[in-house]
């Protein structure tokens, strides 16, 4: 399988199990309404392992660019390569968070709050404090990838993607993540989980929705490109 493939179909396959969560808690007459942040936060995590162990063997499984954007700064990549890798986990989300719509279809209709619908496709703040919210897509990221790369050293040389860790680490490594960090902007740490999904939202025919938010769509892009840099340049410093 094509790296290209790889992504994109890791990051739909992420995209579904963590929007399809969403939906399925905060939608009208759905199993799982009212389910709660603990249910999210294990959703997302799950969708995270599954994704990373189906592709792992294909493409290292970044299946986020700011994973992708650290591991070229790092000088694991080349350019090339890493475009190859964001364009497609964009492709991905887009595809996912469609997906999820056409599977939740009746209960989007069924619902009468628009937020909560925007909330299924991409992140929002608890607290709408512009800077505090860029600070926390910057820490969260940075708590995901500076331990990627902790984890993944062997000797001095940082081990490029996610595979290698294994699947079931990076899972449980983004399910402290919403534990601890995800309750003031849902913790998008990853710019084709939240943009792509929201473009979905935007093209999509969804009954009573409302603006896809973009005022605050560059938050959760470029708040975690810097901080999976910041990790970047942590780990070389530290030689790890």
């Amino acid at each position: 399988m094509h790296y290209f493939l790889a992504e994109l179909i890791g990051t739909a396959i992420l995209v579904i199990f963590g929007d399809g969560v969403v939906a399925n808690v905060v939608l009208n007459k759905t199993k799982g309404q009212g389910g709660g942040w603990i249910v999210i936060t294990f959703g997302w995590a799950m969708g995270v392992f599954v994704a990373v162990f189906c592709v792992a063997a294909y493409s290292g499984a970044h299946i986020n660019p700011a994973v992708t954007v650290a591991m070229l700064a790092a000088g694991k990549i080349s350019v090339a390569t890493a475009g190859g890798y964001i364009a497609a986990q964009m492709l991905g989300g887009i595809l996912g968070g469609m997906l999820v719509f056409f599977h939740y279809r009746d209960h989007f209709a069924a619902s009468d709050n628009a937020d909560l619908k925007l909330a299924v496709f991409c992140t929002g703040p608890a607290i709408r404090n512009i800077p505090n919210n860029f600070f926390c897509e910057v820490l969260g990221t940075f708590m995901l990838v500076f331990p990627i790369f902790c984890m993944g050293t062997t000797g001095n040389t940082p081990t490029v993607g996610l595979g290698s860790l294994g699947a079931l680490p990076v899972g449980l490594l983004v399910l402290a993540i919403g534990l601890s960090l995800g309750g003031t902007t849902g913790y998008a740490i990853n710019p084709a989980r939240d943009l792509g999904p929201r473009i979905a939202h935007a093209i999509l025919p969804i009954p009573g929705k409302r603006d896809s938010d973009w005022g605050y769509a560059w938050v959760p892009v470029i708040g975690p490109l810097l901080g999976g840099l910041a990790a970047t340049a942590a780990a070389v410093a530290l030689h790890i």
